[in-house]
């Protein structure tokens, strides 16, 4: 993004005329119009005489200088537009200022050159925007606009009386309330009292809050303090053994496990680790699917000593190469039939030795805790994401930062001993760990749902409810999912209470939709980030939120979360900003990078002591104390929950013979999950085929693009940038057209009926999908199979589209299931009218 928008807040604006939006304040908004009167010091109102005669001696010039930073702060833009008025009556003249990087004094010169020239963004009048061919009118006037009424596209008047020193704001009740109206003003004057102080003086390194404010936002929008236990999950998780030994603490597949049964198997590998030289903090892989031996193994590393580092036995060889290489890992254990990927992995990495957990358990070296002590500091785990120099970066974890989220879990949502956990996350998702352990830390239980359940929304549905599971998470595009099943077919489940959502933006609609479908079951928006110990924010919502954004709530214990420019200033309230973490939450960096770790992990300025964590996040702050997500500032994406650099796909694709450069955006088609396209360039086009069979052996299959293009040149901004709206235009534009590049159209009833559910799930049009097309490369995803088997009654499975990707095949193999019946028993896809 180019310099002038850090944070990206470009959207925040609307770009067709530049026109600066006032950041929205008030818990009330109610029609009309309100003042609010201060007064600038006399010493102050003599001071800005010799700079404003300096800078042009226009009157005015001083107070619409001041205007301009006000604005930028509020904006996180260094150009604002604003009205500008010389005398009573007088009409505004739109003007565009910048208030980029500089002294004070240069702001004042620049100001008094867009004053003393033509207006830059129109003139604002009532025809211009009566017309529809003009920019609309500024939001904020500056001038003596005194007994004017305010119109209708006025948000805020700013004037100032030279002799009085008098400052006065009126503003729109429905847009600002009184309180932020009067920090507003205070920001006019401490910039006017800057000015007068020290004009050459750098104003982009200035801040304009108060003290109060600054008190506020450091310490008093942070999460409750409260006090975190100095023992270790796994210590705590004993006390509950030994509470009640033969309670229920985990079920997968239709087995039990008790307290005691999961502290032995625990104990037994602990002892095992141990025996074969473990030392404090060494990191042991866990190459395991989902299911009870993983929690043993999990457990059984926290007990020896040891930090977690969870690697799905179906990822790329070179990728687990990769990561056990940049963890110094010298231990992995491997559940039954996990090692054919680790095999060949190790063949580069060879200094990591494997042992089996049911080899562990078979030595029996001990039933008993070993009592390894563990500080609160102690390195707990390592969770390896995307990393944009085309290799995975591992997040490291403290104990206490882990339990003080598992914690925040529990407290937030209520989890006590009656209750079930659902598990369905992958193990390199860091939300399978607090999903794992909740539950049996209160004494309560884990149902570990087994991904054959998590793909089918039914089946899922049946576990869940027979499992009387009470407490569920999942990614916003698999609750869609669940959704549409529960849209079509209202069933009861009795135990759930309380369903968390993370891992993505959650939408406004998905919120009305869940809460039309379960009024009565709460929703809660999570939100965190890998290098914070997982989720920072949760906001408990019992009702859809009224804007267009689903609010994060507020931190939750022990956790401070600033939104700060990039000097790591705290920007005004409501302002977007970039989110910075601090307190108990931040981990320690990156294995192995300590590049990568000192750019976003520092010290906290304003608490010494504690770590602070750069997000690359970026949000605001709202009227009621809670934050709001914006976006991201650089090319990171969340891709079915999982956290994306598009740089290492990009770097993946460009080490394939053939690819001269690449770029890879993610699209976001209405009612549908993000998806990743790629654009290469080349001497010639290479076949989709044999990228997407490059890139699958190198990278995790969520991080395959579902779409390849190859333009003549990739298009770039006017500053050499590649330009990364231009490419999401041509990704959209381009779906459609390769959707009908099959020449021959769905023949039979069944081809047509399962080319409608195609259509909806993937929001392609229909008489776009030709016979000979391609699920999957059309940008199907598992998620997106579900939907289609939902849509067709179950006709068909996940596993089918999986086997039968192309459209006649798959009608082939529904029409073969039914001999000598009529095709059209494939009952015709519906719709829930919300997404129609």
């Amino acid at each position: 993004m180019a310099p002038s928008d850090p944070y990206g807040v470009e959207a925040l604006r609307d770009t067709a005329d530049a026109r600066t939006t006032v950041p929205r304040w008030t818990r009330n908004p109610v029609p009309g119009t309100a003042e609010h009167r201060s007064t600038v010091p006399a010493e102050v109102m003599a001071g800005l005489g010799a700079p404003g005669k300096r800078a042009g001696g226009l009157p005015g010039t001083v107070l619409l200088a001041a205007h301009a930073k006000v604005l930028a702060a509020l904006t996180g833009q260094d150009e604002v537009t604003t009205g500008y008025v010389t005398a009573p009556g007088a009409p505004p003249a739109a003007l565009r200022l910048t208030a980029g990087p500089g002294s004070w004094r240069t702001l004042l010169r620049d100001t008094h050159r867009a004053a003393s020239g033509p207006p830059t963004a129109g003139d604002g009048g009532a025809e211009a925007e009566g017309n529809g061919t003009g920019p609309a009118p500024p939001e904020t006037v500056v001038g003596p606009t005194d007994g004017e009424p305010l119109d209708e596209d006025t948000v805020l008047t700013v004037s100032l009386a030279p002799t009085t020193g008098e400052l006065r704001l009126r503003y729109r009740t429905d847009v600002l309330d009184a309180s932020s109206t009067a920090r507003i003003a205070g920001y006019h004057r401490t910039a006017l009292t800057l000015i007068a102080a020290d004009p050459d003086a750098p104003h982009h390194r200035a801040s304009l809050l108060s003290a109060p404010e600054r008190r506020c936002q450091l310490d008093g929008l942070s999460g409750p303090r409260r006090p975190l236990p100095d023992r270790p999950v796994h210590e705590l998780f004993a006390d509950r053994v030994r509470q009640h030994p033969d309670a229920v603490t985990a079920e997968h597949d239709g087995h039990r496990w008790s307290y005691r049964d999961l502290d032995v198997r625990a104990n037994r590998v602990a002892h095992a680790l141990l025996a074969r030289g473990l030392r404090h903090e060494d990191i042991v892989a866990v190459v395991s699917e989902r299911g009870l031996t993983w929690m043993a193994a999990v457990l059984g590393v926290l007990k020896a000593g040891g930090a977690y580092l969870p690697v799905e036995p179906h990822i790329p060889a070179d990728r687990i190469a990769t990561m056990l290489t940049r963890a110094s890992c010298t231990l992995a254990l491997t559940g039954t039939g996990s090692t054919a990927t680790l095999d060949r992995a190790l063949a580069t990495a060879p200094g990591t030795r494997t042992l089996s957990v049911e080899a562990a358990w078979a030595e029996r070296p001990g039933d008993l805790d070993p009592g390894i002590g563990t500080a609160p500091d102690a390195l707990a785990y390592v969770f390896f994401t995307s990393g944009s120099t085309g290799e995975p970066k591992g997040a490291m974890c403290e104990h206490a930062g882990m339990l003080n989220h598992l914690l925040a879990k529990t407290e937030d949502l209520g989890i006590g001993p009656d209750d079930v956990v659902a598990q369905i996350a992958p193990p390199s998702f860091d939300i399978s760990l607090w999903q794992l352990l909740a539950g049996p830390l209160v004494g309560g239980r884990t149902l570990i749902v087994g991904q054959k359940a998590v793909l089918d929304a039914r089946r899922f549905l049946d576990t869940i409810a027979d499992g009387r599971v009470t407490v569920l998470q999942v990614v916003p595009s698999y609750l869609d999912a669940v959704l549409a099943l529960l849209e079509r077919h209202p069933r009861e489940l009795p135990d759930l209470r309380c369903v968390s959502v993370t891992g993505e933006a959650l939408r406004p609609d998905l919120v009305r939709r869940w809460f039309a479908a379960r009024p009565a079951t709460p929703l809660v928006n999570a939100y965190g980030l890998t290098e914070t110990s997982d989720d920072t924010h949760h906001a408990v919502m019992e009702r859809a939120p009224e804007g267009d954004r689903t609010p994060l709530g507020r931190p939750v214990r022990n956790v401070r979360a600033y939104i700060v420019d990039e000097q790591l200033a705290p920007v005004p309230l409501g302002a977007p900003g970039e989110i910075a973490l601090s307190g108990v939450c931040v981990g320690r960096g990156y294995v192995g990078d300590p590049g990568r770790t000192r750019s976003v992990f520092l010290p906290d300025p304003y608490h010494p002591g504690e770590r602070l964590y750069r997000s690359g996040d970026f949000g605001r702050w709202l009227p009621d104390g809670t934050m709001e997500f914006l976006g991201r500032r650089d090319n990171q994406v969340k891709i079915r929950g999982f956290r994306v650099e598009t740089g290492e796909i990009e770097q993946t694709l460009l080490r394939i013979p053939g690819v001269h450069d690449a770029a890879v955006v993610v699209t976001r088609p209405p009612g549908r999950p993000p998806a990743l396209a790629a654009f290469c360039t080349g001497p010639d086009p290479l076949p989709d085929s044999l990228l997407h069979d490059r890139l699958c052996a190198a990278l995790p299959a969520y991080m395959v693009p579902a779409s390849f293009h190859w333009p003549g040149h990739l298009p770039l901004t006017p500053n050499g940038k590649t330009d990364r709206n231009a490419l999401r235009a041509l990704a959209t534009t381009d779906a459609g057209a390769s959707a009908g590049k099959d020449p021959r159209p769905p023949g039979t009833p069944t081809e047509r009926r399962l080319a409608a559910a195609w259509s909806t799930a993937l929001g392609i049009p229909q008489g776009a999908i030709g016979g000979h097309d391609h699920f999957f490369d059309l940008g199907g995803t598992s998620l997106s199979a579900v939907k289609v088997a939902i849509l067709l009654h179950r006709a068909i499975s996940p596993k089918d589209l999986t086997r039968c990707p192309v459209l006649a095949d798959l009608a082939g193999l529904v029409d073969g299931r039914r001999p000598g019946t009529d095709p059209q028993g494939v009952p015709p896809p519906t719709e829930h009218p919300a997404r129609a």
